[in-house]
């Protein structure tokens, strides 16, 4: 089972998003069969094309007809739901750029200004949309709007605040599908392993120790995922090496917690 969609977003950007049933798959990390229902979003119409979102999803491997038509409801949901996070990401983007756009006006600064032109050329219709509504919010506020962002001569450096860096940061997807398989694993660990800690630590099981080296782990796969290397051959060892440590502590994570009679 599965679909797909074109879908254009509020700014007028152009995605497809494809919802596909893999089937029963025999997951390594948790060593057993599951069900995994796999999401891809990709932008399209663009030079600078590629996928902006991409996740696995695992039911249980049940074979009968009443789960494959709650499979078949949650595939329609999820394409809903992949809709509404593109979305969200875009309204990301637009306070970003608007922020970085207000800032260089004020500053002048090179380093701010060649983020929102990196920023146009890889988000043309965000760009264009939140270039809009700030000469919108500047026309209601009376304040002068906004022209084109003129040449300007170098200005001290401004640091812009970490929530607002945040905002951006986007996991890479990568084109190839046996290096994106280990990034999707990454997520899907990641995430496990956050809620096994937690639930170790709130039974009080999760020594100092076990918590630093997890929050490493977390943290460099953080990076790993958002990390774009000139080398793919670098590439793909990196996010062997860091699917293979958040593998190793997880199931460490999670032989504590089933000893202790965690779910």
């Amino acid at each position: 089972m599965g679909t797909n969609q074109n879908y254009s977003s509020r700014s007028g950007t152009s995605y497809h998003v494809q919802v596909e049933d893999r089937g029963p798959i025999f997951d390594d990390v948790t060593e057993g069969w599951v069900r995994r229902v796999n999401v891809i979003a990709s932008n399209y119409g663009e030079t600078t094309a590629r996928i902006v979102h991409s996740r696995d999803h695992d039911f249980p491997d049940v074979r009968t007809h009443e789960h494959n038509r709650l499979v078949a409801q949650r595939l329609q949901e999820l394409a809903v739901e992949a809709r509404q996070l593109l979305e969200e990401k875009e309204e990301r983007q637009v306070g970003r750029v608007k922020n970085l756009l207000e800032r260089y006006y004020r500053t002048r600064d090179e380093r701010v200004k060649r983020e929102f032109e990196d920023a146009n050329a890889l988000y043309p219709f965000v760009f264009a949309r939140a270039f809009q509504e700030l000469k919108a919010d500047k026309a209601g506020s009376g304040s002068p709007a906004p022209e084109p962002p003129p040449e300007a001569a170098p200005a001290e450096e401004v640091e812009l605040p970490a929530a607002v860096v945040a905002e951006i940061e986007e996991t890479v997807y990568p084109l190839d599908p046996a290096q994106r398989g280990v990034v999707l694993e990454i997520e899907r660990v990641s995430e496990e392993l956050r809620r096994d800690l937690a639930a170790l630590k709130a039974r009080g099981a999760a020594d100092d120790i076990l918590q630093a080296t997890c929050s490493k782990l977390l943290a460099r796969a953080k990076d790993s995922l958002r990390r774009q290397d000139s080398s793919s051959e670098f590439s793909a060892r990196y996010l062997d090496m860091t699917r293979n440590s958040l593998v190793t502590a997880y199931r460490q994570v999670r032989a504590r917690l089933t000893r202790l009679g965690g779910a």
